[in-house]
């Protein structure tokens, strides 16, 4: 047998070794076991424990350069008889484990290295493997490809391979892969994928920039817009910008997107957080900084200030064209039309509205279970509760001065179910309360009467919820009856650590809206407002009715039995009520100076309507950007 057929085959990577060789002398992979006869080497002894370092023979080492010639790449079946019993009796080394994961992945067109037998990527200079270079006619081919490798993340090239190999058009020549991965990268679509990437991380420039250029916001995600993303945890295969913003919980961009959807308006919303949101994370933060909590047998947190929200007087002054677009993008024309429709529940009074000058306005609100919270931070502090300061308060007080609130709930609630005939007994009346102790600490989950109630306390305030009678579905058909219009009042606080300015919500089939004044007089009209004769005028007062449009009381809610029949004498021990000149029982709304951080966000949130008034003044008068802003599909589902 000559010298050649005597050679055995490394079953790892293929490479023929000479009968001396116990083991692969590329690799170091064991010998397999075959006979006897092939350990014996004619002319010198064989000594197993020696460590080869050179490929040779018993009569000494190969020249270097006659050492490729004696190297011939083989492929041994995976189901041979030595291939299993190799697999049996060893596990292959782990440079060897890595090289054979390397060569299943590898496709037709990688350069074989001559020395080692290793396929390598079409762009390594060098076997990965043993560091040989690649021959000349292999570079000279490399050379004549038109495009150049750039350094890539590797886990990001290998899925767009993958998904280039699997799309059902394989390459003979991996240089193809390679080029069409470039070419995904160069036509992908950067608007849009930029906006994917600004729900991820919250940011609604780069989403107004994609849906002003007349994006389609029902757009879905391609496999390869996926792989070029590079982040498998956060994008899916036909997710829409809508579905990233449920999923990250991004409420606000999902509003601006759900009003680009076919039919429900078009438009973005343009509130004062959105255009300062440093200001109102500032205000946020200090909004928080002044929770406290009493001590005593009540352990109610509470609040330290006092501001009420505003629309600028500067509004009225604007000119005609921009001041409808600012109420436009700021109020919620779903909300407001639903208050204002027969029978009316706000401004139905023309004496409140037009000689009072108290009309009330609903600011656009998240469209989620945190609406009543939103609510009341955009009527106090014109932000919303994203960082849930609110709600976190609202759970502690209702956990830790539950042992207080418990008994008035009960008893209000037993009253309200004497009326439906229908009463429970103490494990029902301990499981509701539970329930709503619980929802109050779930962020996102609606919020009932009790929580009204709760927040009249923190706030250290009335509350006044103007609400439709009854909620309605989207075909107008009446659903229930709706109880949360009324007057919530702090009667477990004493009247002097209260203040007796109330805050204004609209309900509006489950959904809450704060409702805010124009500052009564504008800074061009400094004439007092007309006497009324049961009226002091105040130029910082605006007046909040506290009957409805057929002139009956708004109810009270969670007044004892003790209590009832008495509810104009409880409202003018905590309100500062007035009679007008019609007859009309009104509340003082008091409008004290902004907060500093409130001021600079309203002032930044104006800046934009008064470069736009600008744009309409002479001699310089040119057509201001017309968008057809509407809050429509914003302001109820939750």
């Amino acid at each position: 047998m000559s010298e050649s057929e005597a050679k055995w085959t490394c079953e790892y990577c293929t490479y023929e070794n000479f009968p001396s060789s116990i083991k692969c002398t590329m690799c170091r992979g064991s010998r397999p076991f075959v006979s006897e006869d092939i350990y014996r080497i004619q002319g010198d002894k064989f000594n197993i424990n020696d460590k080869f370092s050179n490929i040779g023979t018993a009569a000494g080492p190969l020249p270097p350069n006659d050492l490729h010639e004696h190297i011939q790449p083989l492929r041994i079946s995976q189901h041979s008889d030595l291939a299993q019993s190799l697999i049996r009796n060893s596990s292959p080394p782990a440079s060897l484990t890595n090289m054979e994961n390397s060569k299943r992945t590898s496709q037709n067109g990688k350069w074989i290295c001559t020395m080692c037998t290793y396929e390598n990527w079409p762009k390594s200079t060098k076997c990965a493997m043993c560091g040989s270079g690649v021959n000349n006619n292999q570079r000279s081919q490399a050379s004549r490809s038109p495009e150049r490798f750039p350094e890539t993340n590797s886990s990001h090239d290998d899925r767009l391979k993958e998904h280039i190999l699997d799309s059902g058009q394989p390459s003979p020549n991996n240089m193809d892969t390679e080029r069409k991965l470039r070419h995904l990268r160069r036509t992908a679509d950067w608007n849009w994928l930029n906006a994917c990437l600004g729900v991820i991380d919250g940011d609604p420039s780069p989403v107004e920039a994609y849906l002003s250029s007349g994006g389609d916001p029902a757009r879905t995600l391609t496999a390869s817009e996926v792989a070029i993303l590079n982040r498998s945890s956060a994008f899916d295969v036909g997710h829409t910008l809508v579905h990233l913003a449920i999923r990250f919980q991004r409420e606000d961009l999902l509003a601006i997107l759900l009003t680009q959807i076919e039919g429900s308006g078009s438009g973005i919303k343009r509130v004062p957080s959105y255009v300062a949101p440093e200001l109102a994370r500032d205000i946020r933060r200090y909004f928080a900084s002044t929770i406290r909590q009493r001590k005593g047998n009540f352990p109610c947190n509470y609040v330290a200030d006092f501001p009420t929200f505003a629309l600028p007087a500067e509004c009225e002054e604007l000119p005609g064209q921009v001041q409808e677009q600012l109420f436009a993008e700021l109020l919620d024309k779903d909300a407001q039309e639903q208050l204002e429709s027969d029978p009316a529940v706000i401004n139905w009074s023309l004496e409140l509205t037009v000689r009072l000058g108290s009309r009330l306005y609903a600011l656009w609100n998240r469209s989620s279970g945190d609406c009543l919270l939103d609510s009341v931070m955009q009527a106090t502090w014109g932000v919303f509760d994203r960082d849930n300061a609110l709600r976190r308060a609202l759970a502690e007080s209702l956990s830790q001065g539950g042992h207080v609130f418990y008994p008035r709930w009960k008893e209000y609630e037993a009253s309200q179910a004497s009326f439906l005939q229908y009463s429970l007994d103490e494990g029902q009346w301990e499981e509701d309360w539970t329930s709503l102790v619980s929802l109050a600490s779930q962020p996102g989950t609606s919020l009932e009467q009790l929580h009204v109630f709760a927040l009249a306390h923190i706030l250290r305030r009335p509350i006044i919820v103007y609400g439709v009678k009854y909620v309605k579905s989207f075909r107008g058909e009446a659903l229930g009856y709706a109880r949360f219009e009324g007057v919530y009042l702090p009667l477990l606080w004493e009247q002097s650590f209260c203040v007796r300015t109330p805050l204004a919500l609209g309900y509006t089939r489950g959904h809450f809206s704060a409702l805010v004044p124009t500052e009564p007089y504008s800074r061009l009209d400094a004439r007092p407002p007309p006497a009324h004769a049961n009226i002091v005028a105040h130029e910082q007062s605006t007046f909040l009715p506290l009957m409805d449009r057929d002139r009956k009381l708004l109810p009270v809610h969670f007044l004892t039995e003790a209590e009832l029949g008495r509810e104009e004498a409880i409202l003018r021990q905590w309100l500062d009520v007035l009679e007008t000149e019609g007859g009309i029982l009104v509340a003082q709304q008091l409008l004290t100076k902004r907060p500093l951080l409130v001021a600079q966000m309203v002032e930044e949130w104006l800046n934009h309507y008064r470069r736009l008034s600008q744009m309409t003044s002479a001699p310089f008068a040119r057509p201001i950007p017309v968008q057809d802003y509407s809050s429509e599909g914003d302001t109820d589902d939750e």
